[in-house]
């Protein structure tokens, strides 16, 4: 099985989603946007980014925890990653997503 992006819709109306991987753990979160064709947008911007190492950005936390963000060409952030336990294992998220984000498919579970 595949990665597949899960599209969202929150009680207050706005949009976001996640990407998965085949395990089902995610590996990526947007931002909230206020219409649906912002986060489809948002997601094709991460099947054309994702595969880039280069638009990685490796962060850590206030409390030291690694975690990453995928940023657009602009240099806009069009994802960030979870808290992980070590740099090693933010190292393979990124991978993961490297893997993943370009042939994602799409599992739409909003109400709009």
């Amino acid at each position: 099985m595949a990665g597949k992006f899960e599209l969202k819709q929150s009680k207050n109306g706005k949009f976001h989603f996640n990407l998965l991987a085949a395990n089902g753990q995610v590996i990526l979160s947007s931002e909230m946007y206020e219409a649906k064709a912002s986060a489809l947008n948002g997601i094709e911007s991460v099947r054309k980014n994702g595969a880039a190492e280069a638009r990685y950005e490796r962060l850590d936390a206030k409390d030291g925890s690694p975690y990453f963000t995928l940023k657009a060409a602009n240099g806009q952030v069009i994802g960030q990653s979870q808290m992980y336990s070590s740099a090693s294992a933010r190292d393979g998220g990124i991978q993961s997503c490297i893997a993943n984000a370009p042939g994602a498919g799409l599992d739409d579970q909003s109400a709009a």
